[in-house]
């Protein structure tokens, strides 16, 4: 199996050598190994970043990545992805409500097309809202 040094890992990945280190020194990624005085990981190290960073996207704390990575059964893994799965979908259908409300307004304020603050009356009512 080939090894990787840190920067064809960031590159690889998308993420800057610093946070290769900071997620190494968090226990999300193994010890790298020393040659020549630089850090190389196994080439699956890649597929294991990919999974945090997805872990991340989806609203995961780093945190709770490293108790998901930290389970070294594979059945024990699906049961602790599932666990954090289904305490994580109400947030992110939160956010995903949210995010529309978001969008709904935006394209209102577009569609209104005043284009002054002062006398929008969508954000007049959307101060009298409260929101």
């Amino acid at each position: 199996m080939q090894d990787v040094g840190i920067g064809e890992l960031a590159r690889q990945s998308g993420l800057r050598p610093s946070a290769l280190r900071y997620y190494e020194s968090l226990g999300l990624l193994p010890a790298a190994r020393r040659e020549g005085g630089r850090r190389v990981w196994p080439a699956a190290t890649l597929r294991r970043v990919a999974l945090i960073r997805m872990s991340q996207r989806a609203g995961f704390t780093l945190a709770e990545i490293r108790g998901l990575l930290d389970t070294s059964t594979t059945r024990g893994t699906t049961r602790q992805w599932r666990a954090l799965a289904e305490r994580k979908l109400p947030e992110l259908d939160r956010v995903v409500r949210q995010t529309q409300q978001l969008r709904d307004a935006v394209a209102a304020c577009l569609a209104c097309g005043c284009m002054n603050f002062a006398d929008c009356e969508l954000l007049s009512a959307g101060a009298a809202d409260g929101g």
